[in-house]
């Protein structure tokens, strides 16, 4: 039995040391902080001994390598050189055992892992039970979105309204709605939550008004609105219409213009080359030597030719008048002096008994007339060629 009593009393004091171990308790492990709001990680722990601990704080970031913020050692606090240094402290004297910080006016760079370790000097820690671990997650409300309109808001056409904050933790989600006094709401597929867009599809004029976008997340919401006014006409269409129409008809009329002035410039050349072909194909005219000669020369001329027609037998009675004194009559119209009183009359005897034609005086001839007449009536001397008996020309 003694034995046995030995035995029972030492698994006791064992048991009792046991119960004294040092130890580090959370009261949660995640702890959730709104930006910009005060934050308070709970830790305690557990000992026998009325040593003084050594306590510190470390923040694990997935950005870097775990740092310390705040130690207690030989009873002075001491915060670290860092970003938190003049928002961090403990919260509770540490004499009550409870090692509790808090951290003011929190920032989003403050989430992370806080890991804090006990150790006194006579007191047996055994492993992983001297450390607690708390996850902070700052959360960061909605900035105020900004609502957009994209589309021309006509009737009959489709737009899309979107709301946007371009800052949140975790990401917000978007309602959007269609205020007083025509309140409605919007659901998917028409509305996208996560995306923040409202597609309107076949606009009416009853669609216009103030359409209202709430963006809103576990730290908070805000808001945005626009108005939406459903017109009959796309103005933007009328005016990129009209000014089209403006560059399509200047382009006709420049386009004419230039086919206009090239053909009259064609025409022009044309005309001036044709010239220029005339003037070095055509030869001039040249007078006739003979027209340059003495008027008594063409009048000697013209009576030798009257004489030698005259003298010549005809067997077929009597000629008309010669094709000289033709030419002469038809360009001045002159068809011989006046009969003289006294004067000879012509010879018109009958024909002579041989059968040969009678012998006629010649018609007056153009030496009647002076060269300066002939030339004003613009009579131009014949030479006209004698006829034998037979017909053909001499």
């Amino acid at each position: 039995m003694g034995a046995l009593s030995r035995a029972a009393l030492a698994l006791a004091a064992l048991l009792g040391v046991s119960s004294a171990v040092l130890e580090v308790h959370v009261g949660t492990g995640s702890v959730f902080s709104v930006e910009g709001q005060q934050v308070v990680l709970p830790a305690w722990y557990t000992s026998s001994s009325q040593k003084k601990p050594y306590i510190t704080w470390l923040l694990d970031k997935d950005d870097a390598d775990p740092f310390q913020i705040l130690t207690f050692l030989d009873g002075v606090v001491k915060v670290e050189e860092t970003e938190l240094k003049p928002r961090v402290g403990f919260l509770y004297p540490i004499v009550t055992h409870n090692i509790s910080v808090f951290i003011n006016t929190t920032r989003e760079r403050d989430s992370g892992q806080y890991m804090v370790t006990v150790n006194v000097v006579d007191e047996v820690a055994s492993a992983r039970r001297n450390v607690g671990v708390i996850n902070l997650t700052v959360l960061v409300p909605p900035a105020a979105p900004r609502c957009q309109l994209h589309g021309d808001p006509a009737m009959g056409a489709n737009v899309t309204l979107s709301c946007t904050s371009r800052k949140g933790k975790p990401s917000p989600t978007y309602q959007w709605q269609r205020t007083a006094p025509n309140l409605q709401f919007y659901f998917p597929p028409a509305q996208d939550h996560a995306r923040g867009t409202l597609k309107l599809t076949n606009l009416s004029l009853e669609m216009s008004g103030v359409y209202l976008c709430v963006a809103e997340n576990r730290a908070g919401s805000a808001n945005c609105s626009i108005a939406l006014e459903v017109h009959s006409t796309s103005t933007k269409a009328v005016i990129a219409g009209a000014v089209m129409g403006s560059l399509g008809a200047l382009a006709i009329v420049a386009f004419f213009t230039q086919r206009l002035i090239g053909y009259r410039r064609r025409k022009r050349d044309g005309q001036e080359e044709a010239a220029n072909e005339i003037k070095e194909d055509a030869v001039a005219p040249k007078t006739p030597s003979w027209a340059r000669r003495a008027a008594s020369d063409t009048i000697s001329k013209t009576s030798t030719l009257s004489s030698l027609g005259g003298a010549r037998e005809r067997p077929y009675g009597p000629s008309p008048p010669s094709d000289t004194a033709s030419v002469l009559t038809a360009a001045t119209s002159y068809r011989g002096p006046p009969p003289r009183p006294g004067g000879r009359a012509p010879n018109l005897s009958p024909p002579a008994s041989n059968g040969t034609a009678p012998r006629r005086d010649p018609p007056p001839g153009p030496a009647s007339l002076p060269p300066s007449s002939l030339a004003r009536s613009g009579a131009v001397p014949v030479m006209v060629p004698a006829q034998s008996r037979a017909g053909s020309l001499v």
